[in-house]
């Protein structure tokens, strides 16, 4: 095994650890309303667009996981850089446009006080609140990168990860095997597309035609969403049957061999998680506990504190 100052090096080269002073009432004496009115832009958003807290939740992890939590996945390209959102995995994500809205809205009210690395974990909190899940105070005083890369988005975690490669992944931005199971619950939420999980439909392997640890009627089901050849692209699967709601019925999923990703469902038949996923499942309240706990945790993950509060969230100053 090595030594643990190796270990340690190593996970500094992969992700900063958090350096910076993050505080509940970081913004109390310089934008005392910043919270309120994050919260009711981003409610009034999903009033005429259910889609939005799925997809503001996704867009805090896909942000956490590369570089840390900076807002560098709000950059957009330029003639000279690819960006993150611009990269692979992230072409489906969406809502930029709130986080556009409610960056007006402060800087009216609060001119070049509000980070939108902030916005985007604030944001993550409030769409899981305002979707029946837990509550939690957001540490804030994170500062926005400068650097977007489009190919630094290969080190997502893929939905065809399994459970060996998503306790790596999470390992290296200090995450533990706990956070990584909670902190898929957020699959609750929202929609895939068939080009996530179609190998698991088709030519699965050599003597399966379709992965045997998906339930057999929920795969038929699946087969007739997203057919080989698929000419719709906009087909896919609600992640759980009550996918606009924040609660535990991801974990009962997997344990019925409903999970969409071949990752959720490694985590059932993986000794190091599967007993996480029964209790999430059999316990609602230790799951929004551990859920919230995980948000904090991650939410510390490389942030930056000397760096700018950008003006606009889509550019750098």
């Amino acid at each position: 095994m090595a030594p643990f100052s190796t270990i340690f090096f190593l996970i500094l080269l992969i992700v900063p650890l958090c350096s910076a002073t993050l505080g509940v009432q970081y913004y109390d004496q310089t934008c005392p309303h910043a919270e309120d009115i994050i919260y009711q832009t981003i409610r009034n958003a999903s009033f005429f667009d259910p889609k939005v807290p799925a997809r503001i939740l996704r867009m805090f992890f896909h942000d956490c996981f590369i570089r840390g939590c900076d807002a560098s996945v709000l950059l957009d390209s330029t003639p000279e850089n690819k960006a993150e959102k611009d990269g692979p995995p992230n072409l489906s994500l969406g809502a930029f446009y709130v986080i556009d809205a409610v960056k007006t809205n402060l800087e009216k009210a609060c001119p070049t006080t509000v980070s939108c690395a902030d916005i985007v974990a604030i944001a993550a909190r409030d769409v899981v609140a305002m979707s029946g899940g837990p509550y939690w105070n957001v540490l804030k005083g994170r500062k926005d990168g400068r650097v977007s890369r489009a190919n630094e988005t290969v080190n997502l975690p893929a939905p065809s990860f399994n459970t060996s490669q998503l306790i790596q992944s999470f390992a290296n931005r200090g995450l533990g095997v706990k956070d990584l199971v909670a902190l898929s619950g957020g699959h609750t939420l929202g929609f895939s597309h068939c080009s996530s999980f179609e190998g698991r439909l088709h030519n699965f392997s050599s003597v399966h035609d379709t992965d045997p640890s998906l339930n057999a009627v929920f795969a038929q089901s699946l087969k007739q969403k997203c057919p080989k050849p698929n000419s719709d692209r906009n087909a896919g699967q609600l992640l759980d049957p009550t996918s606009s709601v924040f609660d535990n019925n991801y974990y009962k999923q997997i344990i019925s061999g409903k999970g969409v990703f071949a990752s959720d469902q490694s985590l059932l038949n993986d000794y190091r998680t599967g007993l996480i996923v029964k209790a999430f499942a059999n316990d609602q309240t230790v799951f929004f506990r551990e859920f919230a706990a995980s948000m904090i945790k991650l939410g510390n993950v490389g942030v930056l504190e000397n760096a700018e509060v950008r003006l606009n969230c889509r550019a750098v100053n």
